[in-house]
């Protein structure tokens, strides 16, 4: 055991690294076993792969810096406003690279879920069991309880119990819906006897099958079963005996280790760890209360169906899923290289996911995750093509150590940063034979929009920017150049998140754009929105509307280089009080459960007292956003100051009803969570690409470290 310390934790010696005990007690105990890997060649791997790459992760970090300092020079000089002399400019410092010849990607074994099929995408948090299990289990979904239980039916309910005007009202709904994705002989609303009207659809396709409660049926790929139970209380008063419709709903889910935890030391690591151990495993259970009884959840078994011929057959009974590593900048004291820095983080993210992972059906069990046997990690946060290669070569190195296949690891690269969306079919070639995912995100990407261009002047409102033309750009140039890379058929194009879960009926009425623009998934932020938002690709043919996109030119690049500056900066006092506001309190109201107690992604009310589903890129946009105005001179550090008071006293009044709450007004602007907050606004320029990331680690292990002094 070596004398070296982490924080109060002698570190354990293996192959020449640091290592915290309790990830080497994971690893050694639980991970490894039964994983085909021998103890002392999995840490002579993982020194080795850090020896290797350790040096030119930080070598392209340091070109990050280097292409910022350049890019704030020439912003400073002028100019942009002319997409036309960016590009040039970009160019000769080597920011943009060279468009790639004409290629198709080329993943191989990639599941259906990623590959052929359209539907929604959660996201959810490693660190919280319970949500990871409602997730993974929310590959199917009752209708008739999303539209009753949620806004969506536009019809208040009077009723203490069942509400019957509102039942009725859902099922009309309902049928409203199966008229529209299994059309009949007739209509839904009429029908008495559902294997009659199975037998007159316009489509006898779509007819595949039978539970032993309902009848199975498919469109655009996604299947939809009809529970027939005429002794259910809703089934009894249906004339057809309906008693539920079920939606294939989430098809993929992304596990995330990323933006949704905060995850700062090796005890919040291995948490995560262990929760994708159980996910895969099955081994994964959460307990909790419910009414003052106790319920246990698990993972849902496969489905169990007949084929019209009898032949039986299954559907999977989970969603799909992806780990989401950290990016390329973080450093984790969980492992120290033999010169005493940190470990970079998406390294280790790297070797111990994926060590988990292929794990699934070892030994001739069956696959749990899909059935193919890829790996799907989500790789966030990359800048550029040299990095996306970076992180391809990293895998070539993980699946040569833990002895897998080449490519067996699959990638989704996040297109969320200037020089990645900038270099989009670049990056998709650095990786094109492991590939299987692209999206979009607003939050994030508008954060490194605004460190980009810091220099260039003051930005416009943030309300503002999604109606800013490189927006637009951006949305259409990430289809049309996934498509033109031949992801139609192959792999996901994904949109982002839906972040207001409590309201269903604008989700309903807004997020159908999302297939419409030829995007295979997007983002939802509950098990309930994703079977709501599964109606859409009903609704919606994505395959007809990727076809009709990849006819279109792709936006001119131009267009994506012009960043949002205000034209004419005059906004009046009242405007700049309220832009403060809104920006100063959604800071506050996420900063503070993550620093006091570790909650990376919740639903946390906004100025407005609407519950968003927040995580770290919401800070990201709200914080550069506001040290941009000040280092423009549109605020002063006393308005800043002053708008976090006012907004501190609104959050404490929020959060009233939490008892782990700390306040953060009066003598609360003292703590952790307050001074965060505050140095992420009046550091924000100076933050690599403007990244939250390492404020919020240093406040957070400041705040465990100090509980555990008053321990």
């Amino acid at each position: 055991m070596s004398e070296e310390r982490n924080g109060r934790v002698a570190m354990i010696d293996r192959h020449g690294l640091s290592v915290a005990p309790a990830l080497v007690r994971f690893l050694e105990d639980r991970a490894l076993p039964g994983s085909g890997v021998d103890v002392d060649r999995f840490w002579s791997g993982m020194a080795d792969v850090l020896a290797r790459f350790a040096p030119e992760n930080a070598a392209l970090l340091a070109k990050r810096d280097a292409l910022q300092a350049q890019i704030d020079d020439w912003y400073r000089k002028g100019g942009a406003h002319d997409g036309a002399a960016q590009r040039g400019f970009l160019t000769e410092i080597g920011y943009l690279t060279p468009e790639p010849a004409p290629f198709t990607i080329a993943p191989s074994h990639v599941d259906d879920e990623v590959a052929r099929l359209a539907g929604p995408q959660l996201v959810v948090p490693m660190l919280n069991a319970r949500f990871l299990l409602n997730a993974a289990n929310a590959r199917w979904g009752s209708l008739y309880d999303a539209l009753y239980g949620t806004d969506a039916i536009l019809l208040p309910s009077s009723a203490r119990g069942y509400d019957r005007d509102r039942g009725d009202a859902v099922i009309r709904w309902v049928r409203d819906f199966l008229d529209d994705a299994l059309p009949i002989a007739g209509n839904w609303h009429d029908v008495t006897d559902v294997e009659a009207a199975a037998a007159t659809l316009r489509d006898a396709s779509q007819f595949i099958g039978r539970s032993e409660t309902g009848l199975l049926f498919r469109h655009h790929g996604l299947h939809i079963e009809i529970i027939v139970d005429r002794t259910h209380p809703i089934g009894q008063t249906d004339a057809a005996g309906i008693a539920d419709v079920l939606l294939e709903s989430a098809l993929t889910t992304i596990c995330d280790l990323e933006d949704s935890v905060a995850a700062v030391d090796a005890e919040d690591k291995v948490a995560g760890y262990a929760n994708w151990l159980g996910l895969i495993d099955g081994s994964l259970s959460a307990s909790f209360d419910k009414g003052g009884r106790t319920q246990t959840r698990t993972l849902a078994e496969d489905r169990h169906y007949h084929a019209l011929d009898g032949t039986p057959f299954t559907l999977p009974g989970r969603s799909l899923l992806f780990v989401r590593n950290v990016g390329h900048l973080m450093t984790t004291p969980a492992i120290r290289l033999p010169n005493g820095n940190e470990a970079p983080e998406g390294i280790v993210d790297a070797i111990i996911t994926s060590l988990i992972a292929q794990r699934d059906g070892r030994d001739g069990r069956p696959m749990r995750n899909g059935r193919s046997g890829s790996i799907y990690i989500v790789k966030p946060k990359m800048h550029g093509p040299d990095e996306a290669a970076f992180a391809n070569r990293l895998f070539d190195a993980v699946e040569d150590m833990l002895g897998l296949d080449r490519h067996r690891i699959k990638i989704g690269v996040m297109d969320e940063e200037r020089r990645t969306s900038a270099n989009l079919a670049a990056c998709i070639h650095a990786v094109k034979d492991r590939i299987v995912f692209i999206n979009t995100g607003f939050l994030d990407r508008t954060g490194d929009e605004i460190h980009t261009a810091m220099q260039a002047g003051p930005m416009v409102r943030k309300a503002d920017m999604k109606a800013s033309d490189w927006i637009a750009a951006y949305e259409d140039r990430n289809v049309q150049i996934g498509l033109a890379c031949g992801f139609a058929g192959r792999a996901q194009i994904g949109k982002g998140m839906w972040a207001a879960p409590d309201r269903m009926a604008d989700m309903l009425a807004q997020k159908s754009a999302h297939p419409m623009a030829g995007a295979s998934t997007a983002w939802v932020p509950s098990p309930t929105a994703a079977t709501l938002h599964a109606t859409h690709y009903h609704r919606v043919d994505v395959t007809a509307r990727q076809q009709a996109r990849a006819a279109e030119a792709v936006a001119p690049l131009e267009r994506l280089l012009t960043p949002p500056i205000a034209s004419s900066p005059q906004w009046s006092a009242e405007e700049i009080t309220a832009e403060l506001d809104n920006n100063a309190q959604g800071l506050l109201g996420y900063v503070v459960r993550w620093i006091d107690q570790g909650i990376g992604c919740s639903k946390v009310p906004d100025i407005h007292d609407i519950g968003l589903m927040e995580d770290r890129a919401t800070l990201r946009i709200s914080a550069q956003h506001m040290a941009n105005w000040l280092l423009h001179g549109i605020v002063t550090p006393a308005q800043i100051d002053a708008a976090l008071s006012r907004m501190g006293e609104k959050v404490d009044a929020q959060n009233a009803g939490d008892p782990a709450y700390r306040p953060m007004s009066g003598l609360g602007r003292n703590g952790l969570a307050f001074q965060a907050a505050r140095a992420l606004i009046f550091e924000g320029t100076a933050q690599p690409n403007g990244y939250t990331e390492p404020l919020l680690h240093r406040y957070r292990q400041l705040a465990k470290n100090d509980r555990k002094d008053a321990a």
